[in-house]
């Protein structure tokens, strides 16, 4: 399984993003693709680059923070961001990862994945570690002006998370 890793997102981009994709791999086993200016990357990574464990897709544009997310997105089909969903998309990545713009990581999703039937807006999801087990608090970024029939959708999604991902009931 590969994660695509929004390289270039982030405050710290890429240094601290490439260090934690680097832990990531030696730590928990996963393996990554690095998304962004490739001859950055390799310069970062230097010799700690794990074959066929960290990979790189080389894009030049990335969007930043303060940018309008949707605006962004649309104009930039060749963002890091983008880029990343477009692997998922292609099959060739399975899951999405990024410190970046929050609204822009989602309006990608959107536009380059799509949304279930009967969603009309996607929520990002947090976990939190308890000593009772773990929380889902679903809505943590991107949606400013909800109406009720969102939260209800936020609630189902939540739900199904916590029980197909974490096994909670």
């Amino acid at each position: 399984m590969y994660v695509a890793v929004d390289a270039m997102g982030g405050d710290h981009a890429p240094e601290v993003v490439v260090q934690g994709a680097v832990e990531a791999v030696t730590e928990f086993g996963v393996s990554v693709i690095l998304v962004g200016d490739e001859a950055r990357l390799r310069e970062i990574l230097g010799d700690r680059r794990i074959r066929d464990r960290i990979l790189t897709a080389h894009c030049e544009d990335f969007i930043s923070m303060d940018e309008p997310p949707l605006k962004a997105v649309r104009k930039k089909k060749r963002a890091s961001i983008r880029v990343a969903f477009d692997l998922v998309r292609d099959g060739k990545a399975e899951a999405v990862v990024s410190a970046g713009n929050s609204g822009a990581t989602v309006a990608a999703g959107v536009l380059t994945l799509g949304r279930l039937k009967g969603v009309e807006r996607p929520a990002i999801a947090g976990v939190f570690p308890r000593e009772a087990g773990p929380v889902v608090l679903i809505d943590v970024g991107a949606n400013v002006d909800c109406r009720p029939a969102h939260l209800f959708q936020f609630g189902i999604m939540a739900r199904a998370f916590a029980s197909s991902c974490l096994g909670l009931r």
